[in-house]
């Protein structure tokens, strides 16, 4: 057992059983073959609102770009979601959304641009067996970036049949993440399920983020351990 099995272990103890019962039935549900890309969204509670989807839906990675617009999260719409996912921000390049495709396509994910496009896709047509999928969601007015219009895979739009040209960002992800999420439950299990790794990563993560002063109970854990091997 490595330390961080350990901590999660001596951390365990610091929640009640129908907790830790709650945390593996949720893993069991959760996926990282779709990821999610939030392109620079300059309105916090529309972000919000996509984190509280992904969760929803079982999502656990969401990969936020920073170029222009900082990211905040609106607690009032997110309601607790951010605890219970993996956050990734790419912040710190002069192209930050070039950084995040690089890193995700580097892991095996097709990029694709939710928007219209000469060789998008209708939702319906998308292909969930072809590969991991990482979704990107543009600012609310541009939409994605023309980095993501040349860097994408493939394109996907959802079906509009009235005058407005597009739906508003939470509401596309909600629909997409649906209908696509539906899509890959009904492949096997091993397809699209956690690794174990995976799972004690997230889990160790979900404890931290739930236990009052889990730093200062991680820290004093393992000063101990060091102290009887000594």
């Amino acid at each position: 057992m490595d330390i961080k099995e350990k901590i999660t272990e001596y951390l365990s103890t610091f929640v009640t059983p129908s907790r830790l019962e709650l945390f593996e039935k949720i893993l069991g549900l959760r996926t990282n073959y779709i990821t999610v890309i939030l392109e620079d969204i300059y309105q916090s509670q529309n972000a919000s609102a996509v984190l509280r989807t992904c969760d929803c839906f079982g999502i656990q990675n969401v990969h936020i770009i920073e170029n222009r617009n900082s990211f905040n999260v609106n607690r009032e719409v997110a309601l607790g979601a951010s605890k219970w996912l993996s956050i990734n921000k790419y912040n710190s390049k002069k192209d930050n959304t070039l950084a995040a495709i690089k890193v995700l396509k580097k892991e095996g994910y097709r990029i694709i641009a939710t928007t219209p496009h000469k060789n998008d896709q209708l939702l319906s047509d998308f292909d969930i067996t072809k590969g991991k999928a990482a979704l990107v969601f543009g600012s609310e007015l541009p939409g994605v970036s023309k980095t993501v219009l040349k860097e994408a895979d493939e394109y996907l739009k959802i079906p509009m049949y009235g005058f407005t040209e597009s739906f508003n960002i939470s509401v596309s992800a909600s629909i997409i993440l649906y209908y696509l999420t539906e899509k890959l439950r009904e492949e096997p299990a091993e397809f699209w399920k956690l690794s174990n790794i995976e799972k004690n990563e997230i889990k160790l993560q979900w404890l931290r983020n739930t236990i009052k002063k889990s730093d200062l109970l991680e820290q004093n854990f393992i000063i101990k351990n060091s102290d009887s091997k000594a």
